[in-house]
């Protein structure tokens, strides 16, 4: 069954359904403002760290008005944990006051525009327009671009390239719901090191399997 075949695409997804019947977003938020802010914070470090730091930030900073006018050392002690304190402090406040000077104080909610915004790239859009406005989009990063690549779902390295391979393969109704069923079995089966081939359930689906 080639790696193209829509009955092997089709099986793939349907068994991640099964296996991972409700993929949540595992930031933690309470507005798009706030999704926005914890992905940019999430960059090389793990949501759990993210979870621990943005109480306090919020309590401190609700909103893009209070945030762009925060000192940076302040804002670094509050998020040194997630690593890069400095420069993602320096992209919190440009980022907040873009907010506030083109967008009057609240998030877009288009690719474009969430795009424009300091330290935001496709990846985080996607994730900001899928969980935080319910806009179909697919979120690529280091988990689903491994897992697509291994099941043979693309060939390309390039996030943005991955992402239109994936758009094109899955129903438009299915990209948010997809592309976390992709992110988190390769955060927690299909990880980097050591994946668990034994007990995945797309194991005899997997083209890289037998390279492992």
């Amino acid at each position: 069954m080639s790696a193209e075949s829509p009955f092997r695409i089709e099986e793939i997804f349907s068994r991640l359904k099964v296996s991972i019947p409700h993929p949540a977003m595992e930031l933690d938020f309470h507005s798009p403002f706030e999704l926005l802010v914890a992905t940019v914070l999430s960059a090389q470090s793990t949501d759990k760290t993210i979870n621990t730091i943005t109480p306090a930030l919020f309590r401190r900073f609700p909103d893009p008005i209070s945030m762009e006018k925060a000192s940076v050392p302040e804002l670094e002690e509050l998020i040194r944990s997630a690593g890069f304190f400095h420069r993602k402090s320096l992209q919190l406040i440009g980022l907040s006051h873009e907010i506030v000077e083109r967008f009057r104080g609240n998030v877009p909610a288009t690719m474009a525009d969430l795009i424009q915004l300091p330290g935001v790239g496709r990846k985080t859009a996607s994730v900001v327009l899928a969980h935080g406005f319910h806009v179909p989009a697919i979120a690529v990063d280091t988990h689903v671009t491994r897992v697509s690549r291994k099941l043979g779902l693309t060939k390309s390295v390039d996030p943005e390239d991955i992402e239109s391979d994936l758009c094109r393969i899955i129903p438009r109704e299915d990209w948010i719901v997809s592309g976390g069923r992709l992110l988190l079995h390769g955060r927690y089966v299909c990880v980097a090191k050591k994946p668990l081939c034994p007990s995945c359930v797309l194991s005899d689906l997997c083209p890289s399997k037998n390279s492992l």
